[in-house]
């Protein structure tokens, strides 16, 4: 391996989900086939055609972010949960030189609550003319609305918390976002850029605004008998996704500095590969070529064969065209080996996270490979001709593995693929 080309490794990592308030707490409820999704009580959904979705709870993020809390969007505040169980798990705050460290973050936003835009539109005639002199009089709207909703004030507001100094990357590219930001930290640090990367994704677009935009373009789960029943990625009923909201945060550090501060290594990132359909903007390409090139490039950016993979964490978001495309990609890229790799899909249990997906589900492949357990995709209950390789149906499977892919393929076109790997000196 090239001098340039370090090896990075995981030093800690954290979530906040549906399905628990920290990594152990996801990981056991997802190991027994748990779902986190149910009707969304935080709003009214009346009328509505989709009425679920994956809520964290409010008491798993009631903290104190000090002097950024009057800035902070949920969102933010998701990530601050995930990232301070990464940064105390890696003891990354005893590193003196924090020009070496960086933030790399997945985010879009927050979207305006429904009270601001109804408290905006008094102030409007219907014809194209706003009474902004009112507005500014009367006050009420608060200039806050316009950092919460600004996706790279995140990452700048997560590196002041942490005392970050390096490099600052704030990606927006859907459900692609949190697999590409942990992508480009760890090519940032291989190429010598820093010493240590905090890198995720966090989402919290679980709301009106978030909800009804996915519904008027028919992408949600709209049939089912149960919340906990409605995400099916792969099942020949699935009949769309289930929006969710949560944050993943991994702490990236080149190998030798890891190992000269005791930092406990949890794994390593061994390849990263991105893509872009240049297809349409709300559709997969139907031959799947953008996840067939970005599978490929994670592979050979970590000299890799198709051989070398034990285990594929799949996008598998339930929806009928993501899934069958996605099958259609594996079996390109591993041939007749597909068949026998197995594949799950974390969303089945907790919903999609859109841009905090790709960082979850980084860090449930990594805690599987670390405990020889494969993580089920749950409510797989009527195979679907056109997805036929080894799902890992509804039960967790205890099975060494070494190295796996985790797939993240976004809205739009947008795709990363993480080949992660156990640490092996």
């Amino acid at each position: 391996m090239s001098p340039l080309r370090r090896r990075v490794v995981i030093t800690g990592y954290g979530m906040v989900t549906p399905l628990g308030r920290n990594t152990q707490a996801t990981f056991q409820r997802a190991c027994q086939g748990e779902s986190g999704i149910d009707y969304i009580r935080s709003f009214d959904t009346s009328g509505l055609p989709c009425r679920i979705g994956g809520k964290v709870d409010d008491s798993w993020i009631e903290i104190n972010v000090g002097k950024l809390e009057k800035f902070a969007s949920r969102g933010l505040k998701l990530m601050m949960v995930a990232a301070r169980e990464a940064v105390e798990q890696s003891r990354l705050d005893e590193v003196p030189n924090r020009e070496e460290i960086g933030v790399s973050l997945g985010c879009h936003g927050d979207n305006p609550p429904m009270e601001e835009l109804t408290f905006l539109h008094r102030f409007y005639d219907g014809n194209g003319k706003w009474d902004v002199q009112g507005l500014l009089r009367e006050g009420g709207y608060s200039y806050l609305q316009f950092f919460r909703r600004k996706p790279d004030v995140a990452a700048a507001m997560l590196s002041a918390a942490f005392d970050c100094r390096g490099s600052n990357l704030s990606i927006v590219s859907a459900c692609a976002a949190g697999a590409q930001a942990i992508g480009e930290a760890f090519h940032l640090i291989r190429e010598g850029g820093a010493v240590a990367m905090i890198a995720g994704g966090c989402e919290a677009t679980l709301d009106f605004v978030g909800l009804v935009g996915f519904v008027l373009i028919k992408a949600l789960a709209e049939r089912y008998a149960a919340p906990q029943k409605a995400s099916r990625p792969f099942d020949r009923r699935r009949c769309g996704f289930v929006l969710s909201e949560g944050a993943g945060a991994l702490v990236l550090e080149e190998l030798q500095h890891a190992r000269s501060r005791g930092a406990p290594i949890l794994g390593e990132i061994l390849g990263y590969g991105d893509s872009a359909d240049a297809y349409r903007i709300t559709d997969t390409h139907p031959k799947g070529e953008g996840a067939i090139l970005a599978m490929k490039k994670a592979l050979d950016d970590g000299s890799l064969a198709p051989a070398d993979v034990d285990y594929i964490n799949a996008h598998g978001t339930s929806t009928l065209q993501n899934d069958a495309v996605e099958t259609l990609a594996i079996k390109e890229v591993f041939g007749q080996r597909a068949k026998t790799i197995p594949v799950s899909s974390n969303k089945s249990m907790f919903g999609h996270t859109i841009a905090a997906a790709g960082a979850i589900e980084c860090i449930l492949t990594l805690a599987g490979i670390q405990r020889s357990i494969i993580l089920p995709t749950i409510n797989y209950e009527f195979p679907d001709p056109k997805c036929d390789l080894d799902y890992v149906p509804n039960v967790a499977r205890h099975q060494e593995h070494r190295v796996a892919l985790s797939n993240s393929f976004g809205f739009g076109g947008q795709n990363g693929c993480l080949c992660l790997g156990k640490f092996i000196d």
